[in-house]
């Protein structure tokens, strides 16, 4: 059994940063890609962004181009969303979940463990 870790959430300032931790148990994580979603109040779960089992390869969705970055520890079984440039639109509980299809994909069905999530909150 995989148990995927979540922290870092919080309340901040458009504008402000903040960095989000996924942390797993088990000794197969670097085996594996890494996903982030976030899931707004009323709207579906959306991809955030990934990275592959080498953290040598990065995707993001286009709304977070630019203003996240995805990196990976292998070594402390952790995988980073750093959040700049936040927007209120960015509000919602965060996600991390472990890909079983080999690389980052946006389908969510293709992930098999899920964190319990992070809420971020951006005020205007």
């Amino acid at each position: 059994q995989v148990q995927l870790v979540e922290s870092g959430g919080g309340l901040v300032q458009a504008g402000g940063s903040l960095r989000l931790s996924c942390t797993a148990s088990g000794r197969t994580f670097g085996n594996y890609a890494m996903g982030w979603f976030r899931q707004a109040p009323g709207k579906e779960r959306e991809f955030v962004g990934g990275i592959n089992w080498s953290g040598g390869s990065t995707t993001y969705a286009d709304s977070v181009k630019g203003r996240f970055t995805i990196s990976r520890d292998n070594a402390k079984n952790t995988v980073y969303l750093q959040m700049n440039s936040l927007k209120p639109e960015d509000t919602a509980v965060y996600c991390c979940g472990r890909s079983v299809s080999g690389i980052a994909t946006m389908q969510w069905e293709l992930y098999d463990y899920w964190g319990q999530g992070t809420q971020v909150t951006v005020s205007s």
